[in-house]
């Protein structure tokens, strides 16, 4: 082993049937996911939320600079002040000022089976609320000055594995984004080089909560693979 490096971590010694077995189990997990909408009040333990951003934190990022930062939010007067800034670049986004909507028909179009408009209890209602940050600066170090790459990459990845983690806990998620999200920054005291990105809510869905029928559709594996 050459100097700065060390041996791959172990991986579990599987059958081709166990790798099937466990692919398929948590391929089944993950596709009973959906967003909710509706949460209830009920609480979640700060330690669930902790180790699930560790999990997004161990996402491959360009360079290792692990360009993100998550603030987790369960403060009730944060969470007002966010649901008011979002509801507010909402009601812009529907068109529900006065002013032409920012969001043109066919977004509008596309948006209404799944029944959403400009106000977002959630953003109150949930235990949590993780905004999840990308960092243009910082590196590993995060001196807020070394430049980071695939950005937008690294932190997609992350948020994935955050969602992943979170369902896998048996809490309900929704990943919300308003535009233009400028006031996050401001709100979460974040630096000018970090770039909100979007809001993960999570907690338990409420005893009323649904899911629109079109949100259940989803693309079949040959649709969205290829095979050469």
């Amino acid at each position: 082993m050459t100097d700065g490096h060390r041996p791959y971590p172990a991986l579990p010694r599987l059958t081709d049937e166990e790798r099937i077995a466990k692919a398929r189990s948590l391929s089944e997990t993950l596709a009973t996911r959906r967003s909710c909408r509706h949460f209830s009040s009920d609480s979640v333990p700060k330690e669930v939320i902790e180790l699930a951003i560790q999990a997004a934190g161990t996402a491959p990022s360009g360079a290792n600079h692990q360009p993100w930062h998550f603030a987790a939010i369960s403060s009730p007067g944060i969470k007002r002040r966010i649901r008011e800034a979002a509801e507010q670049e909402e009601r812009r986004f529907y068109g529900f000022d006065g002013a032409e909507a920012k969001a043109g028909k066919a977004w509008l179009d596309a948006l209404d089976p799944l029944g959403t408009d400009d106000q977002k209890p959630f953003l109150e209602t949930a235990p949590w609320l993780i905004v999840v940050f990308a960092q243009r600066k910082g590196g590993i170090a995060e001196d807020g000055e070394t430049q980071n790459y695939y950005v937008t990459e690294s932190v997609g990845i992350a948020c994935g594995l955050l969602l992943a983690t979170l369902h896998k806990a048996g809490l309900a998620t929704l990943t919300h984004t308003p535009s233009p999200m400028g006031f996050l920054r401001e709100i979460c005291r974040r630096p000018e080089t970090e770039k909100p990105v979007m809001i993960v809510v999570a907690g338990h869905p409420a005893p009323e909560a649904s899911v629109p029928d079109h949100a259940a559709k989803k693309k079949p594996l040959e649709t969205i693979s290829s095979w050469l």
